[in-house]
């Protein structure tokens, strides 16, 4: 799906009280919000580093901080939130729900 790794966390959420197909779907569903931004600032981040890496090169230097950094990705993030397509979303749902089944499995063991 995508090149970047996604970390869902899962700590919240009672695996055990997922039975149903319909269960899991509804989890992908609530997860989908905050793991689009997660990815979306996966995305900031990687941008933030090769801009970095063009400006070392170019002999530039950029006046930048930790918390324009934070900012930048966190900016990125929200914006992937609200501009991803149909098309991606499906997909990240698809996986969550793929993710969800595998730690449901692996928790029952």
């Amino acid at each position: 799906m995508s090149n970047f790794q996604i970390n869902i966390d899962f700590s919240n959420i009672d695996l055990a009280a997922l039975e149903t197909e319909d269960d899991l779907e509804r989890e992908a569903k609530i997860l989908l919000p905050k793991v689009l931004v997660k990815l979306g600032e996966s995305v900031g981040e990687k941008t933030w580093e090769e801009l970095q890496q063009k400006l070392n090169v170019s002999g530039g230097k950029l006046k930048s901080s930790q918390s324009e950094k934070r900012r930048f990705i966190q900016e990125t993030g929200r914006t992937y939130q609200r501009n991803a397509s149909n098309r991606e979303r499906q997909e990240l749902q698809v996986y969550i729900l793929e993710q969800l089944r595998q730690h449901k499995q692996q928790s029952s063991r």
